[in-house]
């Protein structure tokens, strides 16, 4: 599904930054990783992918050094700040080197082969690709009814507060041309607010976007990370803030 007209033609693109931030997930990453660099590797897509360790507890860093020696695209980072999910993926967008960047998760969650199609659309011109679960050709597997539940009803807020096409605000699967992140710099969120943060940031000032249909599957190993009773009020916070742009700031910080 196509949402606005792109701008004229840009650059091809050269490298694929790949960003995935990771706590506590030693059972999860060898699957990611392993996946994700055999599909980009077979697409002949040039990739790098950035594992950012969110002080993590267990063996994580460790079992990132291991993949190094089977993975040579891989560049782990540790996040020495404050963490948090947010923290965590702001952390690996300041390591990128990419001019394309896409954001996927630790647990497997996300598909490399919907990645591939990503980055084909970026390269066609568009500066954002968006990926939702709950379009026509979307796939959502062994989801929880209730996460399910509320993030219906944050999506269809924000659709409807935005007045956007896009119904899947919340998903951190997203992909963005270089020029973008830096364009919606600097960024506020240090938890998972920051998944609606970045699109809403990108369609406000002004960056071409198109949609496609993605599929979603429930974590295989370790816990979920999102603690839905802890950011209701986070979501509401940087929504307002990037509402209040929308509408009140008379379009200084759009696109040059």
């Amino acid at each position: 599904m196509r949402t606005a007209v792109p701008f004229p033609r840009l650059d091809p693109l050269t490298l694929y930054s790949v960003v995935i931030p990771a706590h506590n997930e030693e059972e999860s990453l060898p699957h990611t990783v392993a996946g994700i660099h055999q599909t980009l590797t077979r697409e002949n897509i040039p990739h790098e992918i950035v594992v950012v360790d969110d002080g993590s507890k267990d063996r994580t860093w460790a079992v990132l050094q291991e993949l190094r020696q089977t993975v040579p695209t891989l560049a782990p980072v540790q996040n020495t700040g404050a963490h948090g999910f947010g923290r965590a993926v702001i952390c690996g967008l300041n390591h990128v080197k990419g001019d394309a960047v896409v954001i996927m998760m630790a647990d497997a969650s996300d598909s490399p082969d919907d990645a591939v199609r990503y980055w084909r659309r970026l390269n066609e011109g568009w500066e954002c690709v968006f990926g939702s679960r709950f379009v026509k050709g979307g796939q959502v597997i062994d989801y929880p009814w209730v996460k399910l539940f509320v993030n219906r009803l944050a999506n269809f807020l924000v659709r409807v507060g935005f007045n956007i096409p896009l119904n899947d605000t919340t998903n951190a699967f997203k992909a963005y041309r270089r020029t973008v992140i830096d364009g919606c710099r600097p960024f506020l969120s240090p938890h998972f607010n920051l998944t609606v943060e970045i699109p809403l940031k990108a369609i406000v000032r002004g960056y071409s976007f198109t949609v496609l249909p993605i599929s979603w599957q429930n974590r295989k190993h370790g816990v979920p990370k999102l603690k839905i009773s802890e950011m209701g009020s986070r979501y509401f916070f940087i929504c307002a803030y990037v509402w209040l742009e929308k509408y009140f700031s008379r379009g200084d910080y759009r696109k040059p």
